[in-house]
């Protein structure tokens, strides 16, 4: 088939290498290249750099001009493809292939539409999510469901674990869509149900609010594993003022009542320190202090730099 692809990120990337060692034709299409990193030096869509590396068209789009919709309606593409594009496509651009274009997304839709649904699942604390592929419409992941695949969520899942486990339902997804459309099969159903939202995370969404339960606090950490991660501000003793990050946390009681959250309540030995919540205490087990490495709990502890009582904010 005939592919209109658009993706940008590595997770897009696992996508475009099924498409490519199935001999589609595809036509890549991507953001421009951006600045990162402290050089804020340019660096290439993960897409790019496979569709350069195995002689695939690519187009980087800014905005869809109508010279760009014409290049891509020369294309005659079968069916568009999205995958982590990260881009509003409109009309002009979708209805283009002969099938129209569909997305993979990581939810059951009509929950967790928007850019985030993995981290949302997570910090939400649900049982299962999934993978959707649907049309794509003028509003963000309403269109029609084609295929959905259900996924249960370990307690121990992490963004990043979760998301290796999504990836190749997602492929399967995709093939069977591509698969469907081949046999001559356009069907899909309307979203069921009311709507639930994902946006796009901030570095503050990461800040631990303590007057939680310590599982609110845990699924906090599950889901903003990758990023931004999870952290809080010293505010009583000789810290105080200074980020914490925390980079591994557990459970340790999960029913005791405290007015007093955010206390260095107690110094476990060989594993770290507990906080309190309001409901429930965190083991923290690996922190990262700003412009410092990551370290185990208990050798910072060892260091003397925070005691019993100190409080986070």
């Amino acid at each position: 088939m005939k592919i209109l692809f658009f993706g940008t990120s590595i997770v897009s990337r696992c996508y475009l290498d099924e498409l490519y060692k199935n001999n589609h034709e595809i036509l890549v299409v991507t953001k421009p290249d951006r600045p990162a990193f402290r050089g804020q030096r340019f660096i290439a869509p993960a897409v790019k750099i496979y569709a350069i590396n195995n002689n695939i068209d690519f187009i980087q789009v800014e905005e869809f001009t109508t010279d760009i919709i014409k290049e891509i309606k020369k294309f005659n593409a079968d069916v568009g493809v999205v995958v982590s594009y990260g881009k509003l496509i409109p009309r002009s651009v979708f209805d283009l292939p002969k099938y129209k274009t569909f997305n993979i997304h990581f939810s059951l839709l009509p929950k967790l539409r928007g850019s985030s649904p993995i981290q949302y699942a997570l910090c939400s604390g649900e049982s299962e999510t999934g993978v959707s592929s649907f049309y794509v419409g003028d509003d963000i992941d309403s269109g029609d469901i084609i295929i959905q695949e259900k996924l249960i969520i370990d307690i121990n899942d992490t963004a990043e674990t979760l998301l290796g486990k999504l990836i190749p339902i997602g492929i399967v997804v995709m093939n069977k869509t591509l698969e469907f459309f081949g046999n001559g099969k356009y069907d899909a159903i309307p979203q069921i149900g009311i709507p639930s939202f994902a946006p796009s995370l901030k570095k503050e969404s990461g800040l631990i609010d303590w007057n939680k339960s310590a599982s609110v606090v845990y699924n906090k950490f599950r889901g903003l594993y990758l990023w931004p991660g999870v952290y809080s501000i010293v505010s009583f003793g000789k810290l105080a003022g200074k980020k914490i990050k925390f980079v591994e946390i557990e459970i340790f009681d999960n029913d005791s009542l405290s007015d007093d959250f955010g206390i260095v309540y107690s110094i476990e030995k060989n594993r770290g320190f507990t906080v309190l919540c309001a409901v429930g205490k965190i083991l923290v087990v690996k922190i990262k202090l700003e412009n410092k490495s990551v370290m185990c709990a208990w050798s910072f502890i060892q260091g003397g730099q925070l005691s019993v009582g100190d409080r986070f904010c």
